[in-house]
């Protein structure tokens, strides 16, 4: 298809969306949602799965990162172990064993800088393991993205979407690089200070682990509440990212209507509510570690006089109370380390989720198996009885039926909102009818596949949209293999080269985003000359020459007539002069067909259509002859 699709006329929001007049959507026309109250994760088990999905080859070296773990818990564990053994070789009643003790210092030397390397290892694989989940994860957003249907796009903010993509993702991002490897080591260690605990000395275990459940319940008060907030502060940055899109995207439309305190009210608004839920989340996750070194002074403590307890009776040595305070402590950090973990989780799982949300989110119906390729369309076109509503029970077209002959040109004309966009929507397929049919040669639309079909139209739409890039890339949009010669042709027949050549780099100039370093009619022209190149074999012109000034549009409408001689065509305007020479003007108002013929007999007929032209030409002489 020659031109992307954009924000048609009549498109309609969801069911649950408040509508303003018949079956138009309220507001911006980007949906604003009212979100209900923020609740928990809905399944935190189960986001962690699919995360866990999106692993896929990352697995194995999930695998090596696990061993490199596992050595270096061992060589950890062993360093109390090492450290107790020194001191009571300088506490023997012979005096300093200073063999053992040299042993021990090179020993403890050696596991140091292996625990170094290791911990190193483990972070340089993290990194690449968590970027490259990520990767997939974003990769397979953006494809479903693709593949949604147009009414996704029509009822949602593309900021709140564009945060999806991004913030959502670095959540989940972050998340990953911080907690599994954590939650590894942590879980190792704490199984193996524990066995290491009780083999050096039961009592002062259970001393210990008297403040375990302490801080299951201090993590588990935070976590409930921090879950909820950090839900939230996902919620309210999407917001602000689709207010700063919506209002950067529409600077000039702000500055026209002197709205800038207004936008700047509403920014301040949202962004103050960002602030308050972002403090909350970030004051009750702070006050977790303070409290629990609270929790573990003490448990120190308790260890320290069971211990000193225990000396006094010759029960155990020095050295065994250096060694289990060391292991007390590696014991309780990987408890304090989860139970922080387990709160970026819940920042984590609350980005994961709200991705998971839009992986979920229906696509357009797949092609059936029986569907065939529209290949070399002649372009007929015939609407039965076609019917259709954006909501069930606000119908736009109702029992619709027409025959556009192959090469034939079809006007749609009528007030805003009457159905004519809505009737391009359905014969490309980014609606599908609720009743009735579309036969395009004889055959019904649904059994061409998808692609075929769209790549049978090339589409000029009143707002057009260019993309970043060159002007030679943007009009070999419409055909992606054409030649440098092909592009200058195409772009000389839609009178485009005119002005390209006076830039100072002509094709290879560079646009900003939506072509906004060229005119309204320029970006235009390059979106005529687009669909000149695809050279499809319908044509569906949408206020095509609607930006373009009177002069140029002489111009353009030889170029027009050129590319629609032999193409079935559809145009649809306002400007009525514009279509006098269409084989069939169609009036559309409220969803029917209230008058079809060609110009000369429907102004005979003194109508609607008479009526039309006579107010938008009654003050031009010799309009109506």
């Amino acid at each position: 298809m020659a031109e992307p699709h954009e924000q048609s006329k009549e498109r309609k929001d969801q069911p649950d969306i408040p509508m303003m007049g018949p079956g138009r959507p309220g507001g911006g026309g980007f949906g604003n949602r009212t979100r209900g109250p923020v609740v928990k994760p809905k399944n935190f088990k189960g986001t962690l799965k699919r995360l866990w999905f999106y692993m896929g080859k990352e697995r194995k070296w999930l695998s090596v990162v696990f061993l490199f773990i596992l050595i270096n818990s061992a060589i950890t564990l062993s360093v109390p172990y090492l450290i107790g053994v020194s001191i009571d070789s300088m506490a023997e009643s012979s005096g300093v064993n200073f063999k053992l003790l040299e042993i021990m210092i090179i020993a403890l030397v050696a596991a140091y800088i292996a625990d170094g390397l290791l911990t190193f290892l483990q972070g340089w694989l993290m990194a690449g393991v968590s970027q490259r989940i990520v990767m997939h994860l974003r990769q397979a957003l953006f494809e479903k993205l693709q593949k949604l249907p147009l009414s996704y796009f029509d009822s949602r903010r593309h900021g709140e979407i564009m945060s999806r993509l991004s913030n959502d993702i670095d959540n989940v991002s972050n998340t990953l690089s911080q907690s599994i490897a954590q939650l590894m080591a942590g879980s190792i260690a704490i199984v193996g200070s524990l066995i290491m605990m009780l083999v050096l000395s039961p009592t002062l275990t259970l001393a210990s682990l008297i403040t375990v459940p302490l801080v299951y319940l201090l993590a588990r008060t935070i976590t409930k509440r921090t879950s909820v907030l950090f839900k939230e502060q996902q919620v309210q940055l999407g917001k602000l990212n689709g207010h700063v899109e919506e209002t950067i995207s529409g600077i000039h439309v702000v500055k026209a209507f002197n709205h800038e305190d207004k936008a700047i009210k509403e920014f301040d608004e949202v962004n103050d509510r960002l602030c308050k839920v972002g403090m909350k989340a970030q004051i009750w996750s702070g006050f977790l570690m303070p409290l629990l070194a609270v929790i573990n002074n003490i448990g120190f403590t308790a260890v320290a006089v069971v211990g000193g307890v225990l000396a006094v009776k010759s029960l155990i040595t020095v050295g065994i109370i250096a060694s289990f305070l060391s292991y007390s402590r590696q014991f309780v950090r990987p408890l304090n380390e989860i139970a922080n973990i387990f709160n970026i989780l819940q920042s984590g799982v609350a980005g994961a989720e709200r991705v998971f949300e839009v992986l979920d989110e229906q696509e357009e119906p797949e092609d059936s198996p029986e569907a065939i390729v529209l290949d070399n369309p002649k372009g007929q076109v015939v609407f039965e009885n076609v019917s259709f509503g954006y909501r069930p029970d606000v119908p736009i077209l109702k029992n619709v039926s027409f025959v556009s002959d192959e090469g034939s040109s079809t006007a749609l004309v009528g007030p805003t909102g009457a159905g004519k966009t809505t009737i391009v929507n359905l014969v490309t397929r980014f609606y599908d009818v609720t009743g009735g049919r579309i036969l395009i040669d004889g055959i019904d639309i649904k059994a061409y596949t998808r692609d075929s079909l769209r790549k049978a139209f090339g589409i000029v739409l009143q707002d057009t949209y260019l993309f970043s890039g060159t002007i030679k890339e943007n009009i070999k949009y419409g055909k992606s293999d054409a030649t440098d010669e092909e592009i200058e042709a195409a772009a000389a027949m839609a009178n485009a080269d005119t002005f390209i050549k006076r830039l100072p780099n002509q094709y290879d100039t560079m646009l900003s985003e939506n072509g906004g370093n060229l005119s309204q009619g320029q970006r235009q022209l390059l979106a005529i000359a687009r669909v000149i190149l695809a050279k499809p074999s319908i044509l569906i012109l949408d206020e095509a020459t609607s930006s373009i000034d009177t002069r140029t549009e002489l111009h353009i409408q030889d170029a027009l007539l050129n590319i629609m001689n032999g193409r079935t065509s559809f145009i649809i305007a306002h400007r009525l002069n514009t279509i006098r020479d269409a084989d069939t003007i169609m009036v559309i108002d409220r969803g029917e067909i209230v008058e079809k013929g060609a110009h000369d007999p429907l102004i005979r007929e003194q109508g609607t259509y008479y009526r039309m032209f006579f107010n938008q030409f009654k003050n031009v002489e010799g309009a109506l002859d």
